[in-house]
């Protein structure tokens, strides 16, 4: 029987993006009678390598990814954005309740209106996606 726990992953590339998100996430979390867990990770291409790790622990009932990428002079956000959405979609179609929160944005400003408490904050949203999909599998099983 897997615990009342979960793991918030963040990317820290953007420290400030991500310590507004997981504030969101873990204000939630607590909210609603969980457990937390924060792992951090150096950017968000790492986030579902990290996911997968915790997730052969069985620690866990559900997983909030969070972090932001920003659009550069260079391809490499479409690989950073493509690769991670992808592989935590993976992850989440092999049965794990997972909440994405991982921005991706054109421009700082984008970022920070996405993760401000007062905005949009996508911290809370992916949470809130993390806590019905455990409701969910509750449900179904």
């Amino acid at each position: 029987m897997k615990s009342n726990c979960i793991l918030i992953i963040s990317s820290r590339f953007y420290t400030e993006i991500s310590s507004s998100l997981e504030l969101e996430a873990i204000n939630l979390i607590k909210e609603k009678g969980y457990d937390y867990k924060l792992l951090e990770v150096p950017g968000a291409f790492e986030v579902p390598a990290a996911l997968a790790y915790a997730a052969k622990t069985s620690k866990f009932i559900g997983y909030v990814a969070l972090g932001c990428v920003i659009r550069g002079e260079t391809s490499h956000y479409d690989y950073v954005c493509n690769e991670s959405a992808r592989a935590l979609m993976q992850l989440s179609i092999e049965g794990l309740s997972i909440g994405y929160g991982i921005l991706t944005c054109e421009s700082k400003e984008q970022a920070i209106v996405r993760a401000s408490p007062e905005g949009l904050n996508k911290g809370r949203a992916a949470t809130l996606a993390c806590l019905r999909m455990i409701e969910l599998k509750k449900e179904i099983d």
